[in-house]
């Protein structure tokens, strides 16, 4: 029966396609590509360039053909062969509005996966292509990968247990992902400036790295200037740079889940670490009505998907849903970042920020 019915649901495909191409933002689709789906069409068939039917109906703009693909059990966050997403395919043919209603699809969609235990926020980040020239050692674990469904990041497990190098401005881990760099340096300085207004705060900064942002909340003379640290290789680097010694600094060498219990207070907090998932973020933030004061101020290294557009976009709307239901109110500070060129990522396994405007998150309770 399947051998009988293949050529049908093969022209009925086809004819899917077909109409997508003739498709305005305005016309009325609901009730063809219905017909076309009870007929045997693949909502999951690749056409040109890896493009599925729901990336066709984006470029045309077009909700209702969407909203029909989405219900059918089209992937939101389905992407071509060049890693290109359903939302870019809209924005790239001047639909802001259906871009907007995907972001808030994939917003909707990933919250009620999370619910469910089974979110793919984890894997919004896509492998990224490796210059031979550049680093020939990478291009075969480049191409093990496995596209949409490697995290950019280790287990944190891992990463703690392994070495890591230290090498102009940056730090690589044994995989040679890029743990801090350098270029942080301007992002990681407003932020400094953002949780830390005033001289004299209590702050608390989740992760280390090359001391970036801890560095800059020195220059603004808090009275208590919490770190946690959870790498064995960065807290040496802390003792040996004299951190422990420094005007009201105080560190915590662990994860940040197994310091909570020595945790105050805070009236601004930072959170960045390495080789955590989504969800772990989204545990840390749970803590916040419990560790940072009513008129605080909490943000994040906003890298959340960080290489893909549209990606970012859900990402940010999920952290924004989640931070509401802590109570805390989201904005942000967006800020052109300069271009990180090929240099910027020479013997990194994979870049992991790529976009032109970073969005600093500003975080503060809801005023009732």
């Amino acid at each position: 029966m399947a051998q009988e019915t293949a050529p049908e649901a093969q022209g009925a495909s086809a004819e899917l396609v077909a109409y997508i191409s003739t498709l305005a933002p305005e016309t009325d689709s609901a009730s063809t590509i219905r017909s076309l789906l009870a007929a045997g069409a693949d909502v999951h068939a690749r056409w040109e360039s890896g493009a599925t039917a729901l990336h066709l109906a984006a470029a045309r703009g077009n909700q209702q053909a969407v909203t029909e693909f989405l219900r059918a059990g089209a992937q939101w966050n389905a992407i071509d062969d060049v890693s290109k997403s359903v939302g870019e395919y809209a924005r790239e043919n001047g639909h802001e509005e259906l871009y907007a209603f995907l972001v808030d699809e994939g917003v909707r969609t990933e919250f009620l996966l999370m619910a469910l235990g089974a979110s793919a926020t984890d894997a919004y980040e896509e492998e990224e292509e490796v210059d031979e020239a550049e680093a020939p050692e990478l291009v075969q674990d480049a191409a093990d990968s496995k596209p949409a469904q490697a995290s950019a990041h280790p287990s944190n497990a891992d990463y703690l247990f392994r070495p890591l190098t230290f090498s102009e401005g940056r730090i690589l881990d044994a995989d040679k992902n890029g743990v801090m760099m350098g270029w942080e340096a301007p992002l990681m300085e407003r932020h400094a400036a953002v949780i830390a207004p005033t001289p004299g705060l209590s702050v608390l900064n989740v992760g280390f790295g090359l001391g970036l942002i801890d560095t800059e909340l020195q220059f603004l003379k808090p009275a208590k200037h919490t770190i946690i640290e959870a790498h064995p290789d960065v807290y040496a680097q802390m003792l040996r740079e004299g951190w422990d010694k420094k005007p009201g600094v105080r560190i915590l060498f662990g994860r940040w889940q197994d310091v909570l219990g020595d945790l105050e207070a805070y009236d601004g907090i930072f959170f960045d670490t390495f080789g955590e998932y989504y969800d772990d973020l989204k545990a840390f933030h749970e803590h916040l009505p419990n560790i940072l004061n009513q008129d605080g101020i909490y943000s994040f290294f906003n890298g959340l998907a960080g290489t893909n557009s549209f990606f970012h976009d859900v990402a940010c709307g999920l952290a924004e849903a989640d931070l509401r239901e802590m109570g805390l109110e989201t904005k942000y500070i967006e800020l052109v970042v300069d271009e990180l060129g090929n240099e910027t990522w020479r013997g990194v396994r994979r870049p992991y920020y790529s976009l032109p405007i970073y969005r600093l998150p500003v975080c503060k309770f809801e005023e009732f």
